[in-house]
């Protein structure tokens, strides 16, 4: 039911889209593929599922073969010829030891695949930053690019008005420093928009293509649960970082156990088969073996003194176990701080997103209102000028701010250890083409 339901998101995701657009989506595919921080941990994780079988072969059996040729000469005494081979097999019957090393290996495997949904929560995340920080810069430069086709219809009015002498040259001064701002600060806005694509980039792996872009008055969801202590609950159990850090402890806690077992016993099962043959040179066909020799029996061994060097190990363990309760503490804080901090965000970005949607039309009819003064004589040339900046300014405030209440939406959910794909095919569905 649940892939049923993610298919179904990405599906939806792609066709609000033309054929070719390259969405959030297909950048973060794009990234599975080619990102070397992603690629770094799929390697790692595969390295750890390794573990759990090395420590499975402490309590398997070990089967050994050997065997020998020689060929003895002395003076005046016939060459004697050896040979031989010894097969033998060894299982542990009792070993304290091996068998918590078993399951530490089996906690470290489920470590690994913490360590790697921490990363995969990581890439979704960086994914989405850099793509809107793409499309934030995009909409930096594109409302100084309108701010400056404005600027320039205000330079080019105010100097006929001066020609005409209904005007001072002073508008006209005004509007060339206004002007001649706007046009270093799209030189700024340019490089910051090179910048930022770098950026993605680095993650994908290629220069990115045009990105879709946020649909024109989307309206943007408040978290659910609505309740911030159920984020902060599931953040101080779910997050995978303290997921892991639980890991850690409960791999230090047997490490205790471990180091303890070297004062215990250790029985083997152990069997062998042993044959010798000697020839001698001089009486062909002579075989002077012993003829196989077949064992089975149990060994064991009981440690008395090691130079306290198995007490030392054990007091090192209690205190590395200490250290991991502490540790698990700590990620479990940040979690919960993560998580409050990104809940407050999403809240504190919608109330933004509306109280910025309220400013844009009541700074789009100050514009309007101060070019008509500007008309009829009742404003200045600067009144015009400082309406078209702050209707600018507006615009751009509230694009910045439905992009960082989509990213608080998403560093909630990994906080709370339940970020996957289908989130990123959400947000997908609300872009379009530019």
């Amino acid at each position: 039911m649940r892939n049923a339901k993610l298919v179904t998101l990405i599906a939806t995701a792609f066709l609000s889209l033309p054929v070719h657009a390259v969405n959030l989506l297909q950048v973060y595919q794009e990234a599975l593929v080619n990102d070397a921080v992603y690629a770094s941990a799929r390697a790692n994780l595969s390295a750890g599922q390794e573990v759990s079988v090395q420590g499975r072969a402490n309590l398997l059996p070990l089967i050994g073969v050997s065997g020998s040729y020689q060929k003895a000469q002395r003076d005046n005494v016939p060459d004697v010829k050896t040979h031989g081979y010894t097969l033998s097999l060894s299982q542990p019957l009792f070993d304290v030891a091996a068998w918590q090393n078993y399951e530490q290996s089996k906690l470290a495997v489920a470590a690994s695949e913490a360590a790697f949904a921490v990363v995969q929560q990581d890439l979704i995340l960086r994914v989405s930053q850099a793509y809107f920080d793409v499309l934030a810069a995009q909409d930096t430069l594109a409302a100084l690019q309108v701010q400056k086709g404005a600027i320039s219809e205000q330079l080019a009015s105010a100097k006929r008005n001066f020609e005409v002498g209904t005007a001072t040259i002073t508008d006209t001064h005004e509007a060339q420093a206004r002007y001649d701002l706007v046009i270093a600060q799209e030189f700024g806005a340019q490089n910051d928009l090179a910048i930022k694509r770098t950026a993605l980039q680095q993650i994908i792996g290629k220069p990115p293509a045009e990105l879709a872009i946020l649909r024109t008055g989307v309206e943007l969801k408040a978290p659910e649960p609505a309740q911030i202590d159920t984020w902060v609950s599931s953040a101080e159990t779910q997050n995978f970082v303290v997921l892991q850090q639980k890991l850690a402890l409960e791999i230090a806690k047997r490490e205790i156990t471990r180091n303890r077992a070297g004062h215990y016993p250790t029985v083997d099962l152990v069997a062998s088969r042993n044959e010798t043959n000697q020839r001698t040179s001089t009486i062909q066909g002579l075989n002077n073996g012993t003829g196989p020799t077949n064992t089975i029996g149990v060994q064991w061994s009981i440690p008395l003194f090691s130079g306290f060097a198995i007490t030392s190990r054990v007091r090192q363990a209690i205190a590395l176990e200490d250290r991991a309760r502490s540790d698990l503490e700590t990620a479990r804080r940040i979690a919960a701080q993560n998580a409050q901090q990104a809940y407050l965000g999403v809240n504190s970005g919608l109330a933004q997103v509306k109280a910025l949607q309220a400013a844009e039309v009541s700074s789009r009819s100050a514009l309007e209102s101060n070019r008509l003064g500007y008309q009829v004589g009742v404003r200045i040339n600067i009144d015009v000028l400082n309406a078209q900046q702050q209707l600018f300014i507006t615009q751009r405030d509230l694009a910045k701010a439905r992009y960082d209440t989509l990213m608080n939406s998403l560093r909630l959910k990994s906080a709370a250890g339940s970020l996957q794909e289908q989130d990123l095919a959400q947000i997908n569905t609300l872009l379009t083409l530019p």
